[in-house]
């Protein structure tokens, strides 16, 4: 198997028709880390909105028990894509989602920009660090995927191309990012929370390096310095080389879950979809 075959495999598919197909193979095969990076970069996004910001923080499951949303959220993504939308675990997966959205009074237009962020980070991920692009047909499925899952989450009025989730994501960003403390509370645990799967003074090292990813209206609405121009730099150009050397790799033959990374901690002995998330005044559903 070479390098490309996935690629070409890709190009043979229908990105309207075959978009889950597509975005298995692009997440899964492709570029396993750098979708489950960058999504998480993109949830990471959505706490400098204050209105988003301050609700995740005012519940407490965010900055009290953030590996458990951390793998919750994951978990229920990662269902959904392995599965397939309309398979039994894929709808599972998507009810338990809407019913903790559910819970609580989120504005169509924050739901619209969450899902954005989904369609347009990876892809700006992959532009900047990945060892290669998003081929035409991947961002195209991409988008598809997620207006697909969208649709099954009850969101209103969403975008029908990439360009248009661009261009709604760039805008929300420039009329709503702005410092909350409740955002920047959120943004301190999940920076926590990265440190803290890392051993002794890495721990201190990657949270440095979150930050030199953010780009400075993000870091601005968390109320972070500028890191030295010099680390950012570094930071940067060592993710581009990664790229670079992952792109010498052989393809990946099996494919590679977000529920196998070892960031995934909170279930050591297995879980069921079905017992995902935490409900108000329902305790730790999802625990075993």
């Amino acid at each position: 198997m070479q390098r490309y075959d996935f690629l070409r495999q890709i190009r043979g598919l229908d990105p309207d028709r075959d978009y889950e197909k597509i975005y298995a193979i692009s997440t899964t095969h492709e570029f396993p880390w750098d979708f489950m990076q960058a999504l998480g970069f993109a949830l990471y996004r959505t706490y400098a909105v204050p209105s988003i910001g301050r609700l995740l923080a005012g519940t407490g499951e965010f900055t009290e028990r953030t590996q458990k949303r951390y793998d919750d959220t994951v978990l229920i993504l990662d269902a959904v894509g392995e599965h397939g939308m309309d398979a039994e675990q894929g709808r599972t997966a998507i009810r338990r989602m809407n019913r903790m959205h559910g819970s609580y009074d989120i504005p169509n237009d924050d739901f619209r920009y969450v899902l954005a962020t989904f369609v347009v980070v990876p892809k700006r991920w992959l532009d900047e660090f990945g060892w290669r692009p998003l081929s035409d047909h991947e961002i195209r499925a991409s988008t598809n995927y997620y207006r697909a899952l969208g649709r099954r989450m009850n969101i209103k009025d969403i975008p029908e191309t990439y360009a248009e989730f661009e261009e709604f994501m760039d805008d929300y960003e420039r009329r709503n990012f702005a410092y909350d403390k409740g955002g920047h509370a959120v943004s301190e645990a999940t920076l926590d929370l990265m440190a803290s799967w890392y051993p002794g003074p890495l721990g201190a090292v990657m949270r440095r390096a979150t930050v030199c990813l953010m780009d400075p209206p993000m870091r601005a609405a968390f109320d972070y310095p500028a890191p030295p121009a010099v680390l950012e730099r570094a930071v940067r150009g060592g993710m581009r080389l990664r790229g670079r050397l992952v792109r010498l790799l052989p393809p990946r033959r099996e494919p590679r879950f977000a529920r196998q990374s070892p960031n995934v901690r909170g279930y050591p002995h297995g879980f069921r979809v079905a017992d995902l998330g935490t409900f108000p005044g329902s305790g730790d559903a999802g625990t075993h």
